[in-house]
Formats: C-alpha cells, sequence, structure tokens
C-alpha cells in the first residue's frame, strides 16, 4: 500500500466531533475494489456504508454503474446521480410497496429491482405494480444459513419462484444472497464457508432453470466474502462488496487478509483531562455507532494503549499513558469501529487531500425519507 498522509493541518476549521474522509485512503479502497473484482464490469457496491452522492459520482466516474441500496433514500439518491440500475436489498412492506410505485413514477429511466422472500407481500407488489401499468424485477432473497431474511432452497422457495416468475407486474430479476453469518478471520476458513453458500445458490439456480424459470443474476457477498465471490467464475454473478468503501477498524481487525484502509475518520477534541492518565473527548454516541462493544466502538492510532472508561451520549473518557501530552482543546483522529451507522449521525464530511479541507460532502440520505 502506497504512503497515505492522514494529517489535517488546520484543524481549527473543523467542528468536533465531525467526520472527515481522506481522499487518498478513499481512492485506495476503490482501486482495491475494482482490482479485487477483476474489474468493474461485475460489481454492485453496497451504498449503505456512506450514503454520499459525492461517493456516488466518484464510483460512476470508474464506470461502476450498478449499485445496491437498503432504503428508498438511498435510491432516490442513486438515482439522482444518474445511476439506471438499483437493487433496493430490503423487503418491501406497508407504504413501502406504494414507494415502489412512486419511486418508478419519479424515475421511470431507472431499472429498479427489489427482493422478496414471502407470498403476501410479492403479491401486494404484483396488484400494486399491474394498477399501475409497471413491470418492476423482484430477485427471490435466499437465506444461506444467516436467518435474517430470505428462504433457504427448497420447496416453499421454487414455488416463491414461480409466484413472481408467473405474476403480473412482476419480473423474476434471479437470487440475492447475503452471506452475513460468515466472519471468520482465516481466509482458508472463510473461504470454505463462501463455498458452501455459493453451492446452495448454484444448485438451486440449476433447479429453476430445469424447470424453464430464468435466473439472470445472483448477487452476492458481503465486506469480507466478496473477494471469496470475485474469485468464482460465472457470468450472472454480481459482487456487492459493502465497507470495503471506507472500510473501519472493526474489519480491519476481523479481516487482516484484506488490503484496505479505514478512510473514514472523526476528529475530536479533549475537553477535559480528569487525571494524567485519562482524557475526555467530545466523542459520545451521538457521533459515533455505538453497537459495537465499548472497547472495539473507537480506535485511536496516535495513542499508546487506549482504554475506553466510559462514553455518554456527548462524552467518551479514556485511559491513556499519552494523556499528559494533552491539553483541553488538542485535537485527535479517531476511526470507528463500525462505520456505517456513524456516517448516518452526522450531517456532512470534511474531505481532506495532502493535509488540507478541499471539499464538503453532504451524507446526502441519511434521512429515511427525501422526496419519494
Amino acid at each position: 500500500m502506497e504512503f497515505i498522509d492522514f494529517s489535517i493541518r488546520d484543524t481549527d476549521a473543523i467542528l468536533s466531533p465531525g467526520l472527515v474522509i481522506f481522499r487518498q485512503a478513499l481512492q485506495h479502497n476503490l482501486d482495491e475494489m475494482i482490482r479485487q473484482s477483476g474489474g468493474v464490469a461485475r460489481l454492485r457496491p453496497h451504498c449503505k456504508t456512506h450514503k454520499m452522492a459525492a461517493v456516488i459520482k466518484l464510483q460512476l466516474d470508474h464506470g461502476i454503474t450498478r449499485h445496491k441500496c437498503a432504503t428508498f433514500a438511498e435510491a432516490e439518491m442513486l438515482a439522482s446521480c444518474g445511476v439506471i440500475d438499483i437493487v433496493l436489498a430490503y423487503p418491501l412492506v406497508g407504504p413501502n410497496l406504494r414507494r415502489a410505485v412512486e419511486f418508478k413514477t419519479a424515475f421511470p429511466l431507472v431499472n429498479l429491482r427489489v427482493i422478496a422472500d414471502h407470498e403476501q407481500p410479492v403479491a401486494d407488489l404484483a396488484s400494486a405494480m399491474q394498477k399501475a401499468s409497471m413491470v418492476v424485477d423482484v430477485l427471490l432473497d435466499l437465506d444461506s444459513g444467516q436467518q435474517r431474511t430470505g428462504l433457504p432452497p427448497g420447496d416453499r422457495a421454487t414455488a416463491l419462484y414461480h409466484q413472481i416468475s408467473n405474476s403480473p407486474g412482476l419480473r423474476a430479476g434471479g437470487l440475492h444472497l447475503y452471506d452475513g453469518q460468515n466472519h471468520q478471520t482465516h481466509l482458508d476458513d472463510r473461504t470454505e464457508a463462501v463455498l458452501q453458500c455459493w453451492a446452495l445458490a448454484d444448485a438451486f439456480r440449476n433447479q429453476l432453470e430445469k424447470k424453464d424459470l430464468r435466473v439472470p443474476r445472483i448477487i452476492a457477498g458481503g465486506t469480507g466474502t466478496f473477494p471469496v465471490y470475485a474469485a468464482i467464475d460465472d457470468a450472472v454473478l454480481e459482487l456487492s462488496p459493502g465497507t470495503n468503501t471506507f472500510f473501519d477498524a472493526g474489519y480491519g481487525e476481523l479481516y487482516p487478509d484484506l488490503d484496505y484502509v479505514p478512510a473514514l475518520r472523526i476528529l475530536t477534541r479533549v475537553i477535559s483531562r480528569p487525571t494524567r492518565e485519562t482524557l475526555t473527548l467530545d466523542l459520545g454516541y451521538k457521533a459515533c455507532a455505538s453497537d459495537p462493544a465499548l472497547s472495539k466502538r473507537l480506535a485511536f492510532p496516535s495513542l499508546t494503549g487506549p482504554e475506553v472508561i466510559l462514553q455518554n451520549e456527548e462524552h467518551l473518557v479514556l485511559q491513556t499513558p499519552d494523556a499528559h501530552r494533552y491539553q483541553p482543546g488538542d485535537t485527535l483522529l479517531a476511526i470507528p469501529g463500525h462505520v456505517c451507522p456513524t456516517s448516518a449521525l452526522h450531517k456532512e464530511a470534511l474531505v481532506i487531500d495532502d493535509g488540507c479541507i478541499v471539499d464538503t460532502w453532504p451524507v446526502s440520505a441519511r434521512d429515511r425519507w427525501l422526496t419519494v
């Protein structure tokens, strides 16, 4: 990895706690994503990590034209950037069935694809689309063992794919396979687990095709598993990396084989130094994801052995032998343990290049609703 400068010359211009994105690191991550995929043709990155139109435009500039999202706000952000092939990888129920029609009305040039794993929402979506004289692609969400959403391969999954294929207003779009249960640190173990998931999808695809049911695509992979899928040579396989765009401390520790670097960090300031070995920062859990354990929530590359003593809404107390080197007002950079929810907690991020602030990127789709 080439040297990446994580210094900031004028921190006085940055309110804290505030997001900063290092352009060199982000570019490195995009280059690595494309390299691991063997090019842009099979890439369908997930935008839930960053939710930023500026990042989408950068990916489009690299030739990445197919994208994935989890909310209609993210889908609208993608469409507004000029993306015309969007997978909304979240089951549509309730008002979101109506919003699918509204979205297609607002963005008629976009090929919206959605996922499903239950008969009733499929029937409701078909009814809504038929009434609007529209057609939407529906991918069957395949459960490979996480048991969060999706159906395991079998009779019910086959029947649902039949239902999708035979419903006016719907078009069978293939299979969606997210193996979020595969967090094996050792690459050999992760590869073995991923190939087992792929074998399930591949066998199920073959069963469907024997019944004359078309499977035009299989979307697979996540942050740690997409490189394994990238090594599979199959014309219908689309790769769906997630956190790789920004990366974070959690995945850096979990997947040491991945050559990505945390591109988004949080600038924070010392607001108090209660003891010689403790620092209090303005980095509460209103500014960073709090789903990791307290000890895994943030990383501080410039500190020796930092231990989180407590975190409240607006405070973070660290114990470190380096505490005596800092005074109130001094700045530190923290790497989120989980970057995706962290992005959504902020209105914007400042872009740093060669130590200077060069741009401000709004977190465009941090809300659940934009206009659709």
